[in-house]
């Protein structure tokens, strides 16, 4: 099937757009989920205003803490627009137990995209957790392959380096 062929049958296709912002970032684990290849409905890297990132759910599954936007008037979000048939959105819904949809815009290549579905966490913890290194890894993987500013993507970094060495050192502490 040729690429143009490929976004002919996707464009005609009813669709939902989706902003990623954890480890759906990245393409590949998103496949996972869904079953089908999932690069060519990225549409670009895209900005939230008026939330901030967090780890406040732990993942039974990963056994560790995992993503979350909270709504922060002076920070912005970065992550990943998709533009994914509305056939995926209940796979999407069952990758994304312990959270619920919500509405937002998003920024992305100079067009605000409005009623985007995004996903928050339905019962937030007090504390953030921090994430697995496989977490770390794939939430990186997806940052950087879809071309999250560079300054975000070491923010991120540093963010989810920082939540390890303070579980780390509790552990130590806990430990003696």
């Amino acid at each position: 099937m040729s690429v143009t062929r490929l976004f002919s049958e996707i464009s005609n296709e009813p669709s939902f757009y989706y902003f990623a912002y954890g480890s759906c970032m990245c393409p590949v684990d998103l496949k996972r989920s869904l079953g089908e290849s999932t690069h060519h409905y990225v549409v670009g890297p895209a900005t939230l205003t008026g939330y901030r990132l967090g780890f406040f759910r732990k993942s039974e599954r990963r056994n560790c803490g995992v993503l979350d936007v909270v709504k922060e008037s002076q920070s912005a979000v970065e992550g990943v627009l998709y533009r994914l048939p509305q056939r995926l959105s209940a796979r999407l819904d069952e990758r994304e137990i312990g959270y619920h949809h919500e509405a937002i815009g998003v920024h992305c290549q100079g067009r605000l995209y409005e009623n985007v579905r995004t996903y928050t966490v339905c019962e937030k913890l007090s504390q953030e957790i921090a994430p697995n290194d496989w977490y770390f890894s794939v939430v990186l993987r997806g940052a950087y392959t879809c071309g999250l500013p560079e300054q975000y993507v070491w923010q991120l970094f540093d963010h989810m380096h920082r939540l390890q060495q303070a579980q780390g050192m509790g552990q130590m502490l806990k430990s003696a």
